[in-house]
């Protein structure tokens, strides 16, 4: 793709113009000519698999990588790491994220969740708008403090930690559009960026610090943290602080970002909000949702797989070819910058069809995917391969838990029923506030 036709589009809507591109290639990979940087873009689910499972020692990370030099820069050398330091803390946080030790914290995170919606109430009698984005950090924040910390640091200090990712995640903006400026090269949003990740540190270190000298026996990360050995020695305090800023934000990050995109969706496709609210009636009741509700609730997750289809949080995965490769046909010289993106993949009508932007929870329908024979990577929001995110099991519990909490508890109503443009961010986020107006329900007999 020429400079003079891919530079303009990519500025003027970065995401849109990567479908764009993906379309018009039918899904090969195409070289994109930015002018000062010639990245390859990969839609291509067979490419994707090759890339981040069959060659992963070939595609890494890459230090050099604007985006992930921003992302070293925040967690430091640890699961986001690659090579010995990554399969260390992979050894180390793997055992803490397996589905069964977070099903068995789902009463935790149940009850956590609750207390934090109670807060609404007040909000919902009044008819008062609320910032969408800010109540769910709260909750997330409260579900996340009981289940990494232990009340070790407040909802309060959870809540600046994730307003200093907010801020970490836009700042980032600059060098992801301009990767070619070296990092000795004053940009904006660096003194922000620095900033947030001290403040961050700020928070962290001294419970972590206590955490090393008491670690207690709880069952919570930072506990399991400071327990951890390695060949008889406990984890060093940069390691320690790797993993834990690099969980703590895997594990708030997709559940706010994805969850603020609902709404408007489901302001915009009342079919989906009708059939979701009858789910929650009919297998929550009179309430409260419990354990043994969540796997009945098949409408609603279905609802959420579809909503990270188009709206993944990691939306962007760099990798930097360490060696000579073809893929997908197309010659890959060493130190090339490869682009994937989950959101241009799945998005692209020739792998989802000519309604591929609509907004359809009946493509996750059970036994859909086989009939229709797409690939196992046409959707893959949590990632491929060895660096398949950790956190994926915990988000598809607490965000099925929020979803159900807060349409069993009430009606809701936007004050702009638009859905938001993206802002280029290191996630996907929302270019503005989503507002909305709670409308409770009837739950007199439910707690």
């Amino acid at each position: 793709m020429p400079v003079w036709r891919a530079l303009p589009a990519v500025v003027r809507d970065t995401h849109r113009a990567f479908v764009d591109l993906g379309a018009w290639s039918d899904g090969d990979v195409v070289r994109i000519d930015l002018g000062v940087s010639r990245p390859y873009l990969v839609t291509n689910p067979v490419d994707v698999q090759e890339v981040l499972q069959q060659k992963a020692a070939i595609y890494p990370r890459g230090d050099d990588t604007a985006m992930w030099r921003s992302v070293r820069k925040l967690v430091g050398d640890g699961i986001l790491a690659e090579g010995e330091t990554w399969a260390a803390s992979r050894r180390t946080l793997a055992p803490l994220f397996r589905p069964a030790r977070i099903n068995a914290m789902v009463d935790t995170m149940i009850d956590a969740v609750a207390t934090a919606v109670d807060e609404l109430d007040a909000s919902a009698a009044t008819g008062t708008p609320i910032d969408v984005g800010h109540e769910l950090s709260r909750i997330v924040c409260s579900a996340i403090t009981r289940m990494f910390f232990a009340g070790r640091i407040t909802v309060e200090q959870a809540l600046r930690i994730m307003a200093a990712q907010d801020t970490i995640v836009t700042a980032m903006a600059p060098r992801i559009l301009a990767p070619f400026v070296p990092w000795w090269v004053p940009m904006p949003g660096d003194r922000r960026f620095h900033g947030a990740v001290q403040a961050i540190d700020d928070i962290l270190l001294p419970v972590l610090r206590d955490a090393l000298r008491e670690p207690g026996d709880g069952d919570d990360l930072l506990s399991m943290l400071a327990r951890t050995r390695e060949d008889g020695q406990p984890l060093s305090e940069k390691q320690m602080r790797d993993d834990l800023v690099s969980m703590v934000a895997v594990a708030t990050e997709t559940s706010y970002v994805a969850l603020t995109w609902l709404w408007p969706v489901l302001a915009n496709h009342p079919d989906v909000a009708s059939k979701l609210y009858d789910e929650i009636e009919r297998v929550v009741g009179a309430g409260p949702v419990r354990a043994d509700h969540l796997p009945e609730l098949t409408y609603t997750k279905m609802v959420l797989e579809e909503l990270l289809r188009l709206y993944p949080a990691g939306w962007i995965v760099p990798r930097r070819a360490a060696a000579d490769d073809v893929l997908g046909g197309v010659r890959i010289d060493k130190g090339a910058t490869v682009i994937l993106s989950p959101y241009t993949t799945q998005r692209m009508a020739v792998w989802w069809g000519p309604t591929a932007d609509a907004f359809d929870p009946e493509r996750f329908a059970p036994g859909r995917a086989a009939a229709e024979g797409r690939h196992r990577y046409a959707h893959y929001p949590f990632g491929v391969g060895m660096h398949r995110c950790l956190g994926e099991h915990l988000f598809n519990v607490e965000a099925i838990i929020i979803v159900a909490t807060l349409l069993h508890r009430f009606r809701f109503s936007l004050t702009d029923s638009r859905i938001p443009n993206i802002r280029v961010a290191g996630s996907l986020r929302p270019a503005r506030r989503v507002e909305m107006v709670l409308k409770p329900l009837d739950r007199s007999a439910t707690r």
